[in-house]
């Protein structure tokens, strides 16, 4: 399933696709929130991991805005249940992910990314 803590950490990985390759962007996504149990300590040990300001902008660009444009020091409950939502509860069914760069389409298919690539496309 692509939630945003998997997306997060993707990129394209066509045959000479080396700069502009992340974060792959969404279109005609549908998601789907679904709950998933708080755990603060994982968010905590997982937040250095994760690229802030793609995460914003992606997460924005599936309209959730609840996240701040800066990272905050402070990692009080309410920063961190709205972390928790954006990276375990959104999960995108339907769609795709384009790179940026050589626009190749990943395309998504019940929840399910392909990432695989054609021979052609190997590096």
């Amino acid at each position: 399933m692509v939630r945003l803590i998997t997306h997060n950490l993707l990129a394209c990985h066509v045959k000479g696709c080396n700069s502009n390759n992340f974060p792959l962007g969404f279109k005609d996504a549908q998601i789907e929130l679904r709950e998933s149990e708080f755990n603060p300590e994982f968010l905590r040990g997982f937040l250095p991991k994760l690229e802030w300001k793609a995460l914003v902008d992606t997460a924005r660009e599936l309209g959730d805005t609840s996240l701040p444009l800066e990272q905050p020091e402070m990692l009080d409950d309410d920063f961190l249940k709205a972390l928790h939502h954006v990276l375990l509860e959104i999960h995108v069914e339907e769609g795709s992910m384009v790179c940026p760069n050589c626009q190749h389409v990943y395309p998504i298919l019940n929840g399910i990314p392909n990432m695989l690539l054609a021979e052609h496309e190997i590096g």
